[in-house]
Formats: structure tokens, C-alpha cells, sequence
């Protein structure tokens, strides 16, 4: 349950009940998708609740708002970071997933719209995609061309193309599925990145079709710490995924999330000691483990 009867929400400068918030019929993002989003976890740590990798997903949020061209929101990371801590210690949390959305006021027509208006909520999500590894396809949905909007943003409307891809993937009996780019190569998941290992290696396509997400380079920047391995951005093609020892989705809302099978395929590995499952593993102990000062409400 996304929330209840006391539920409370952030919604432009105040806070109130879920239930009691209101939006305009006519705003642009309702009816042609133009806003943004971002999606945050907060854990409980071995010092206190934390917000994981906060500066990072509010100033991606604020930079989105930037390439839509939605020039008057001028929250600061700091205030946002606040807004957020304040929903958790409202509504009680210590684990949570926080929602922050920036969409805008009324408009009939397709230039975006002075007028902004945000929104944030945190609830309790478990891991997207669960614990157990995943059956993916190859979706007959590609991603879309970067030239076509701006790919390293988190657009509204931008996921439309994720949820076809998604629900495609679900109704033929899968638990994901992966998205080709324009040209044939691998793309990214419906709301994840794509890593796969092969002969002690790892691989991840490239930034220029994707989301480059904030998990997606807490798990480069890991492998790079743990330097067993290495991690190449490469462009690959679906036998790539097909023929890898071992695959995983990164993500915000997913975590990590093993990979068995593409197609119907098993991938090769079974062992219980894979570089991926070690970086899983470190991941999970990274989440639950900072040692940042607690953050203090004022």
C-alpha cells in the first residue's frame, strides 16, 4: 500500500495527510507527461535511518528539471534532503522508498509551463523484483533515440515505453524484461541497468541509450574498491547476455537482482561464489553500514 488514512505527504510547502491531497485536472504532466521523478531509499543503518546516496538523487532530480526546461523550480538539495528526512520521522520509517516529483501546472498546449508545484512521499517498498533470480526477454520494445529527449534525466512520460516493456514481459511469463537501444545493442532493464560477467569480467552498455543510474555507478565504484575485477562499459548485443557466466539488474527500487534465464535460456554459472553474487553481497552490507553523522532535523 502506496499509503493510508495516516499518511503524510509533502506537497508545495506543506505538509499534509495522503488522502487530503489535491492536483489540478489540467496539469501538463497529467496530460502529456511532462515532469520528474526520482526514486530514493532510505535504510536503517548502524547509525540511525539514512537516506542512501541523498545529494546525488536530489541533484539528479533538480538536473532533470533543468534539461525539461522547468526553469522555476529552485529547491536547494539541502531543503529537499530536509522534506525527506521530515517525511520518514512523520510518518514513522526507518525503511523506505521516497518519492520526490516535480510536475507542472495547467496547460492545454506543448510549451512547457512556468508554474511548478512538488510533490514527495515515502512508503514502504520491498525489493522491486524480490529475491529470487529473474527470467528476462529480449522486449520487441526498444528504448528510445537519445536525440529524442534527454536519456539522463527521469522524465514522466519516458516511462511509458518502460511500462509496455514491463507488461509485455509479465504477460508471456517473465519476470523482467531488457530493452534493445535503436541500434540492436542492450539497452537497459524497464527501470534498471544491465551488468553482466563473463571469463572474470564485468561488462555494462555505455551511457548513451540508458539511464546512467546512481546505483548503476555505486556498483562501478565498488567493483573499482574491491579491485578484483574491472568493469568495461561496452556495447553488447543480446548473444552477449545469452552466453554470460552470470547476469544482474541494478537499481534504486531493485537493488540487485540476479538474472537465471534470457529467452528461456539458463545462464551458465551455478556457482555460490560468482563476482557478481560478491558484489551483491557487498552492495547489501554498503546500505546498512554508513557511518555518516545522523542527520538532525531543525
Amino acid at each position: 500500500m502506496l499509503y493510508n488514512d495516516k499518511s503524510i505527504v509533502f506537497l508545495d510547502g506543506k505538509y499534509i495527510k495522503a488522502k487530503d491531497a489535491q492536483i489540478s485536472l489540467y496539469s501538463q504532466t497529467l496530460h502529456y507527461g511532462n515532469g520528474v521523478v526520482e526514486g530514493i531509499r532510505a535504510y536503517e543503518t548502524d547509525n540511525g535511518t539514512q537516506i542512501f546516496k541523498a545529494v546525488e538523487h536530489f541533484e539528479r532530480l533538480r538536473y532533470s528539471a533543468q534539461r525539461m526546461m522547468i526553469d522555476s523550480f529552485d529547491y536547494s538539495n539541502e531543503k529537499l534532503e530536509h522534506i525527506a528526512y521530515t517525511l520518514l520521522e512523520k510518518n514513522n520509517l526507518k525503511n523506505a522508498y521516497i518519492r520526490p516529483m516535480i510536475f507542472l501546472g495547467d496547460a492545454a498546449g506543448l510549451v512547457s509551463v512556468e508554474t511548478c508545484h512538488l510533490f514527495m512521499g515515502v512508503f514502504k517498498w520491498a525489493k522491486y523484483h524480490g529475491t529470487k533470480p529473474l527470467d528476462v526477454m529480449i522486449s520487441s520494445y526498444r528504448r528510445p533515440h537519445p536525440d529524442s529527449y534527454p536519456v539522463d534525466a527521469k522524465v514522466n512520460g519516458v516511462y511509458v515505453n518502460s511500462i509496455l516493456a514491463a507488461t509485455e514481459a509479465k504477460r508471456k511469463g517473465f519476470g523482467e524484461a531488457i530493452l534493445l537501444d535503436h541500434q540492436g545493442f542492450l539497452a537497459q532493464a524497464p527501470g534498471a541497468n544491465l551488468f553482466i560477467e563473463k571469463d572474470g569480467k564485468l561488462y555494462t552498455p555505455p551511457k548513451g541509450s540508458i539511464l546512467p543510474g546512481i546505483t548503476r555507478q555505486t556498483i562501478m565504484d565498488l567493483v573499482k574498491q574491491k579491485g578484483e575485477t574491472e568493469v568495461e562499459e561496452k556495447w553488447l548485443k543480446p548473444e552477449d547476455l545469452q552466453k554470460a557466466d552470470a547476469a544482474f539488474l541494478t537499481g534504486t527500487a531493485a537493488e540487485i537482482a540476479m538474472i537465471k534465464s534470457i529467452d528461456g535460456l539458463p545462464l551458465k554459472s551455478k556457482s555460490k561464489n560468482s563476482i557478481s553474487l560478491r558484489i551483491a553481497e557487498a552492495y547489501s552490507d554498503t546500505l546498512r553500514t554508513v557511518f555518516a553523522p545522523n542527520y538532525t532535523i531543525i
